[in-house]
């Protein structure tokens, strides 16, 4: 009996392209860097609409290209774990010669988009690329330590928007990569507790200890008391152009204390009910700081 293979219709391949480059994440991604730019142009560096097009469509490019990488290079293990067997490469919906040619025309458009804005923007969008692909993504398996290197580009978004308003890496921008850098250990954490079993299919190191523990649910809480820090930087007058109001600040503390509570709660139930809580809890802060952040700006 032959096998009748269906063909593929323009809403499957968008449906395809959208689940290869991670869309949701992606978007979220690309608010981020539009975050930073909205934070970074000035009466120096005056807001321009082709800018912030380049920086949206050359973000999701480079956000799209690293998903697909990386799941051309984890089609095997993508396949034993419940949330990713269906996505096109392992449900063999697409080839992994399809996906690395998007990959690397997302590469090469978001690259080129990125260089319109200026080099450093480019430069930073192409290192997040290959820490992403090259490094983090082979590190899932070897060490726990591969959240810790996911964090860099993972970072880079809120701050690319200030390189590509300003042209220039600084204070300003190196604390808007702290900030985002420290947001990624609690969200990432709390989402290796509570999909621990399925990572554990593939062999995924992505807790710090390895296992739900009372250690793990500690560092959680440390790294949240760390972001709440770094989110407060812009507040002591020492960043820069970079700068919250006290009334922003104390919105951007009370946020923190927020997250932070949640981040308690991990530490006290160490359940799966909680670290999903805690990550949906630290959406909702990047999101709302960033938001406070651009404000304040403006009502300033």
């Amino acid at each position: 009996m032959n096998t009748i293979i269906a063909k593929p219709t323009i809403q499957s391949i968008f449906t395809d392209f959208k689940a290869i480059t991670k869309a949701g994440l992606a978007v979220s991604v690309v608010f981020s860097s539009i975050a930073g730019y909205l934070l970074g142009f000035s009466n120096n560096n005056p807001f321009s609409w082709s800018i912030l097009t380049m920086l949206t469509l050359g973000g999701y490019c480079m956000v799209g290209a690293s998903n697909a990488y990386n799941q051309v290079l984890e089609k095997e293990l993508d396949k034993l774990m419940d949330r990713t067997k269906n996505r096109p490469v392992p449900s063999g919906r697409m080839s992994s010669n399809t996906a690395l040619i998007i990959a690397t025309l997302l590469t090469i458009i978001g690259i080129v988009l990125l260089y319109n804005i200026n080099p450093k923007t480019a430069m930073f969008g192409a290192i997040s690329i290959f820490i992403y692909t090259c490094l983090y993504t082979p590190l899932k398996t070897v060490t726990s330590l591969s959240v810790f290197v996911g964090a860099f580009p993972g970072a880079i978004p809120f701050m690319l928007g200030w390189v590509a308003a300003t042209g220039s890496f600084g204070i300003e921008a190196g604390t808007l990569f702290l900030i985002q850098f420290f947001w990624q250990f609690p969200h990432f954490w709390s989402i290796g507790w509570f999909l621990y079993e399925d990572y554990e299919k593939a062999g995924f190191f992505m807790l710090p200890t390895g296992k739900k523990d009372k250690a793990t649910a500690m560092q959680t809480l440390l790294y949240t008391l760390w972001l709440i820090i770094a989110s407060l930087l812009p507040a002591t007058g020492y960043t820069g152009q970079l700068f919250l109001s006290k009334t922003a600040a104390i919105i951007v503390f009370l946020l923190g204390i927020w997250m932070l509570f949640y981040a308690a709660k991990l530490y006290q139930l160490r359940s799966s009910q909680a670290a999903k809580k805690l990550m949906l809890v630290s959406v909702t802060y990047i999101t709302a700081l960033q938001l406070v952040y651009i404000i304040d700006k403006f009502l300033r």
